[in-house]
């Protein structure tokens, strides 16, 4: 896999391997960044695309490609 860069990350798409909450596609909406302006991306969110439901993790979780494949597949 391509390395990830978290600042890259905004508007990518992921297919979760297992349904989360029937919902398979995401969509990363915002990232989440720290207080400090200095220091890296914390989180990201990512939105279903069908229900549209929001959800905060963590970004290097993406990179687990038990959990995640980048695109929509």
């Amino acid at each position: 896999m391509n390395p990830l860069h978290p600042k890259k990350l905004l508007l990518t798409k992921w297919t979760a391997v297992e349904p989360i909450a029937k919902d398979k596609h995401f969509l990363v909406t915002r990232l989440i960044l720290p207080e400090t302006l200095d220091a890296m991306v914390e989180a990201v969110e990512i939105e279903a695309v069908m229900s549209r439901q929001s959800r905060r993790i963590g970004w290097r979780e993406l990179r687990d490609p038990a959990q995640w494949r980048r695109g929509w597949v």
